[in-house]
């Protein structure tokens, strides 16, 4: 059985793209933390494809945390100077955002100041 699940942080936004049947496949990176933090992190490629690539890309941004789910696989490529690389790569089934990320930084950050200025020293009961 091939079930592999990581949680991490998406490296970038999900790249959507249209193949020749008309559905769509969305990559993007996922930065797994390793156990000695000092090895960096794991860097795993996810591939989503059709209706959840469609729905999931717009809220797959940098720096979201991710849960995702699916089936591994790796693959070699060579690179322009001749080296030999292998990536890992989850073809995903299940992906569920956890929050965090810029807009969650942000969005934190605006609650609050509004709650700085929601509550002023006449408001205090005693």
């Amino acid at each position: 059985m091939n079930n592999v699940t990581f949680a991490g942080r998406a490296g970038g936004p999900a790249v959507v793209r249209k193949i020749k049947g008309g559905d769509s496949v969305a990559n993007f990176s996922l930065a797994v933390d390793r156990f000695k933090k000092e090895d960096g992190p794991l860097w795993v490629k996810v591939t989503l494809w059709a209706k959840q690539a469609d729905a999931l890309a717009q809220y797959i941004t940098k720096g979201k945390q991710l849960v995702v789910s699916g089936s591994a696989d790796l693959q070699s490529y060579e690179t322009k100077d001749g080296e030999t690389r292998t990536d890992l790569v989850v073809r995903a089934i299940s992906v569920t955002l956890m929050g965090g990320g810029e807009a969650a930084a942000e969005d934190a950050q605006e609650t609050e100041q509004n709650e700085e200025q929601e509550v002023a020293d006449e408001d205090i009961p005693f």
